[in-house]
């Protein structure tokens, strides 16, 4: 398939550790390839939620933990977060969670059968600099693709640290007509990243939508 958007993110070839690198070594064994794949597993929960660039998977899987009647599919390129995941997977026994290990939009953007009930992207890469911004994940298709995959009254859930990003996704959430604004819920966590923009003296920049 031809590509019809800039990458989001670089590849780099980061540093392994021992238990990311005995993690990777599973990996076969938790990926899905497409959206058959999930509507196939789909039937064995009650719902299925998904978290684009989970980073280092703190939030994952502590959610997969609480609720393991939940299938949670987890977005990530990066093979020393994939590896992070697998290792905590093994260590806690984690049965509920699959990956998809290429760019998101490979995967939203083969069909349109709608298997989310929720969908989570915490703190996206702001690619700060102007002319930057272009590559960052948060757009207009990006939204209209991946609602798509959305089933009705299905949430969608992003955070951003950068104030100038969180501008526009509310610029994009305004026009996106498939989406209606809901309350944010009373949030008492937070990941790695926005501990770190909080620490760094910026203010978390959360949105909530429902697929409409």
């Amino acid at each position: 398939m031809r590509l019809k958007f800039l990458p989001s993110f670089v590849k780099r070839k980061g540093r392994i550790t021992k238990r990311q690198s005995q993690g990777l070594k599973n990996k076969d064994d938790f990926l899905i390839l497409n959206i058959d794949d999930i509507k196939l597993l789909n039937k064995e929960y009650s719902s299925c939620h998904l978290e684009i660039g989970f980073g280092n998977a703190e939030n994952l899987c502590s959610q997969a933990k609480l609720n393991p009647d939940i299938l949670y599919i987890g977005c990530e390129v990066y093979q020393s977060g994939i590896g992070s995941l697998l290792a905590s997977i093994k260590e806690d026994k984690i049965k509920n969670i699959r990956i998809f290990d290429k760019d998101i939009r490979l995967l939203i953007d083969e069909k349109d059968d709608k298997v989310f009930d929720r969908v989570i992207i915490i703190c996206p890469d702001p690619w700060p600099k102007d002319k930057h911004h272009k590559r960052r994940l948060i757009n207009y298709d990006f939204l209209s693709m991946i609602s798509k995959t959305m089933k009705e009254g299905s949430e969608i859930y992003i955070s951003t640290d950068w104030e100038n990003y969180a501008s526009h996704i509310r610029e994009l959430f305004l026009r996106a007509n498939f989406f209606i604004e809901a309350k944010l819920n009373n949030k008492k966590t937070f990941s790695k990243f926005e501990r770190r923009g909080k620490r760094d003296g910026r203010t978390i920049f959360e949105f909530r939508h429902l697929k409409n």
